[in-house]
């Protein structure tokens, strides 16, 4: 290594939500990363707005969840649809509410409602360490000992480790040549408008379908009061008065404060990784975009790479220990890009109740199933719809939640590192053994990530 190259643990291409993600857990864990951003700074746009209990559970493990729920709208609302705002039906606003409470039964996860891709972005990077923004990957080559990378200013930079948080059309997997699987581009293309208006609906909502012929679209909630994202067609001008015609006042004051274009997409990249590159978010795997899985896959991408770059960068573990990256998250990629397209060709299975009919005639799987049902190995799920009988200490499964004190569940136990929860105190151990009062599960070894490695019954 040369005098003008720059050394780090883990170079991390994207400073997105999943790249600053990686970048808090490896901090987490003890590992330096640098994240580099082509951007110019953190994007304004909210872009993802639904944070599921999984990733609220990740948020939490590192301390953060605290800080995410002051950002998130205290925003409890359903779907609504109406000619213009102004004319909606707010009947069925109130039905999220009575939903999430049942959460509670599985999961230690509380967020007061919704929080939008650009505030957890903003509080990620107080705890992401060393982010460059304005600067892009122009190359890089692995050999046996790490990974050398051109950046776009100039700068060697080398890393045990580089992982890609680049986006959908990935510059490091373009490099790799790894091909994708799945349908591809999904619906029409979609313009995206962050707007301000000073709104006072009748009741909260997540989501309004607007059925105006001059200004056909989804209206979603931000902050409830005043800031607001519009989706319509991409051959549609957004003016202040597409905006007003959709909200139906033409008094009231729009400001237009950015501007996005998307397709959706699903597609799952073949290999997560090669060597000693890794893919996370939607370099692995672009989600259509109904049901809030994409971001909230990448977060667990993030999550279940993290402790194993770190069990091997200390010694801790072989390399083939990052072999299991790919076996486990791939598959699971697979199902969330299927579900989320099934919820695209047919939102009522997403937004419609009493579905759980429904779901099983088209194969579709409930919601909190596939942000935390899903189990590592492949064995059989023993609900499609409640997942509380999944998380039943099987192994591959997410440790079981239990309230073991005030305010500590069975998954603060974990604490990050290898474990061993049981009701029995006779149990030794090479790893911290936690005797729970009542548990059930019998004697269960825990991974760094929360997830059941082995059960002893």
């Amino acid at each position: 290594m040369n005098g003008n190259t720059v050394p780090t643990d883990v170079l991390i291409v994207g400073g997105g939500s999943v790249g600053l993600m990686l970048a808090v857990l490896l901090r987490h864990h003890g590992v330096k990363p640098l994240v580099v951003e082509e951007k110019p700074q953190l994007s304004p746009h909210p872009r993802a707005t639904g944070i599921g209990s999984r990733s609220v559970e990740i948020l939490r493990e590192v301390g953060l969840d605290h800080a995410v729920n002051e950002a998130a709208v205290d925003l409890r609302a359903g779907k609504i649809r109406g000619r213009t705002l102004a004319e909606a039906d707010f009947t069925e606003s109130a039905e999220w509410k009575a939903k999430t409470a049942a959460e509670f039964t599985y999961t230690p996860a509380r967020i007061r409602g919704t929080c939008a891709q650009d505030r957890l972005d903003r509080v990620l990077i107080t705890r992401a360490g060393e982010v460059e923004f304005g600067v892009a990957l122009d190359s890089f080559e692995q050999d046996s000992g790490g990974v050398t990378a051109t950046l776009s200013d100039g700068r060697v930079v080398r890393a045990r480790y580089l992982v890609a948080a680049d986006g959908v059309r990935s510059r490091v997997r373009e490099i790799l040549g790894i091909a994708v699987t799945g349908p591809g581009v999904i619906g029409q293309e979609t313009t995206s408008v962050l707007f301000g208006a000073e709104l006072r609906p009748r009741k909260p909502f997540a989501m309004c379908n607007i059925e105006h012929p001059d200004a056909t679209g989804l209206l979603v909630t931000v902050d409830g009061v005043r800031e607001w994202v519009f989706l319509t067609r991409a051959d549609t001008e957004p003016t202040p008065d597409l905006l007003r015609t959709a909200l139906g006042d033409p008094s009231i004051e729009v400001r237009i404060r950015s501007v996005l274009r998307f397709r959706g997409r699903g597609q799952v990249a073949d290999r997560l990784s090669v060597g000693r590159v890794f893919l996370v978010g939607d370099a692995a795997h672009a989600i259509p975009p109904l049901g809030a899985f994409g971001l909230n896959a990448g977060i667990a991408d993030a999550h279940n790479l993290a402790w194993k770059l770190a069990h091997v960068m200390r010694g801790e573990a072989g390399p083939e220990l990052l072999d299991t990256y790919h076996a486990e998250r791939h598959p699971v990629a697979l199902m969330t890009m299927e579900q989320a397209r099934l919820r695209f060709n047919d939102p009522s299975l997403h937004w419609g109740k009493d579905m759980a009919a429904a779901r099983k005639a088209a194969g579709a799987i409930n919601a909190p199933v596939v942000h935390l049902g899903y189990r590592y190995g492949g064995a059989e799920l023993p609900s499609t719809e409640d997942v509380a009988l999944d998380l039943d200490g099987s192994p591959g499964s997410r440790l079981p939640h239990m309230w073991v004190a005030d305010g500590v569940s069975t998954l603060d136990l974990v604490g990050s590192q290898w474990c061993v929860l049981t009701a029995d105190p006779d149990v030794e151990a090479d790893v911290p053994v936690h005797v729970v009062d009542g548990w059930p599960y019998g004697t269960v070894l825990v991974r760094p990530d929360g997830f059941v490695s082995r059960s002893y019954r």
